[in-house]
């Protein structure tokens, strides 16, 4: 962190009180409420990324938001939405016969980038044992490649069900990947002596959008701060209750209606020194496509921090004026930010839940590999949350005074990095998987 000049500092001190009632009068609970409700309404039908036609409905609604707002457009770029193309690989047909009987398919589990699948007896076979933990194990497997047969001890049949429900979604690649070949998991133990698997998978190319906006900075416009969330969601799900809706209400509606909060407000208090660049990604849900592609249209050493933010729809554990950054020990961000917020009655922590993972489970962790100091900021009792991806993830279980305040919070706390105070510290890119 570079140090402060005295008198800037004293400036930045002094102005606590006026800021705060900057934040209170420009960012209102009332807003906040209406652009969350009709990002996370039945009409946005879970805001799929692999459905066109659903989660469009909220990238419009969010264009919509960021010309109201002022913003300008990207470099490049035509409009708000940055297009980008994927193939979507969809299993249409699997058989998978052993000794002359049939396999249930609730026993299966094919992860292919290829359209046509021939496995047989003289495919390689391996085996996840009842000591090794599944999930790691699996993806192991995945990252080596190759044409395999995996057969999975039944003790992990119950997480068995989870993978299938993650690895048989579509699969997404880009337009020009070569096949790295086909793993067939099978819950048994029993090596096969004649096996024969045959699937076929059909092929569509898809176009996926994030919507980015830029507020200029002043003094330091080719230094910038990004301001992010995702806006899809899982979709349309089995149905619970008559419910088939997962609208993501607190995930990440919430986080994207930050989003769109804090461009409306620095677009207003016209105090950035630094350009602002304003997204909200596609596709985190599945892979974190669009924040990738993001990555891949800037200068990663030209950004001086991405405050991402990701489910802030309920009281934190510390209560409601509170947040926790992720991966607060890689980089200065999370001092600098609690720093601002001294004097205030807002609170920034640590991330509480280290076992969880969450610093590699949004999309701070694509520019955090390029050693940008990217951080979530989160309010989610994620062990405990019983929301969290399913069809009750709806815009009644959250607390609209939480989020107005968690964004209040932002607004205050990002102030010396938006001004061009304060800059953070690197992410080590050596320490970052």
């Amino acid at each position: 962190m570079k140090r402060i000049p005295y008198l800037i500092l004293l400036a930045v001190i002094l102005s606590q009180p006026l800021l705060a009632q900057d934040v209170n009068k420009l960012i209102k609970e009332k807003q906040v409420s209406k652009i969350i409700n009709t990002l996370a309404s039945d009409n946005m039908r879970g805001r799929s990324a692999l459905v066109p036609e659903d989660i469009d409905k909220a990238g419009a609604f969010i264009e919509k938001q960021f010309k109201k707002a002022g913003l300008i457009t990207m470099q490049g770029l035509s409009g708000y939405r940055q297009d980008f193309q994927k193939i979507k690989l969809s299993r249409t047909s699997l058989e998978v016969i052993v000794a002359g009987n049939k396999i249930p398919e609730d026993r299966l589990l094919l992860s292919s980038g290829a359209e046509a699948i021939n496995l047989n007896s003289a495919t390689p076979i391996d085996t996840i044992g009842k000591s090794q933990p599944l999930f790691p194990t699996i993806s192991a497997i995945e990252r080596k490649g190759g044409d395999k047969i995996v057969l999975v001890n039944k003790t992990h049949a119950e997480e068995f069900k989870s993978a299938q429900h993650y690895l048989s979604r579509p699969k997404i690649l880009d337009p020009d990947a070569k096949s790295t070949g086909s793993i067939l998991y099978i819950l048994d133990e029993e090596r096969p002596n004649d096996i024969s698997v045959k699937a076929t998978q059909g092929k569509e190319i898809i176009t996926m959008a994030n919507i980015v906006g830029i507020l200029p900075g002043k003094s330091k416009p080719n230094e910038s701060v990004v301001f992010s969330a995702h806006y899809d969601h899982i979709g349309i799900q089995e149905p619970v209750a008559g419910d088939s809706i997962a609208n993501g209400a607190d995930d990440d509606a919430s986080g994207t209606t930050a989003v769109i909060s804090l461009a409306k407000y620095f677009s207003k208090i016209k105090s950035n020194e630094r350009s602002l660049i304003f997204v909200a990604f596609t596709a985190e849900e599945i892979g974190g496509f669009g924040s990738r592609y993001f990555s891949q249209q800037l200068d990663p050493d030209k950004v001086v921090a991405m405050f991402n933010i990701e489910m802030i729809g309920k009281p934190s554990k510390w209560g409601k004026d509170a947040a926790f950054i992720t991966g607060f020990e890689r980089s200065d961000f999370g001092e600098i930010l609690q720093k601002n917020l001294e004097g205030s009655s807002f609170q920034i922590h640590p991330d509480p839940y280290p076992e969880q993972n969450l610093f590699y489970r949004s999309d701070n962790a694509t520019l955090a590999r390029h050693g940008v100091p990217a951080h979530s900021i989160s309010t989610d009792q994620i062990p405990t949350d019983p929301y969290y991806h399913t069809v009750d993830d709806e815009v009644s279980t959250l607390d609209m005074a939480n989020i107005t305040n968690v964004i209040r919070g932002i607004a205050l706390s990002s102030k010396t990095i938006v001004n061009g105070v304060d800059t953070p510290s690197r992410i080590d890119k050596s320490k970052v998987n």
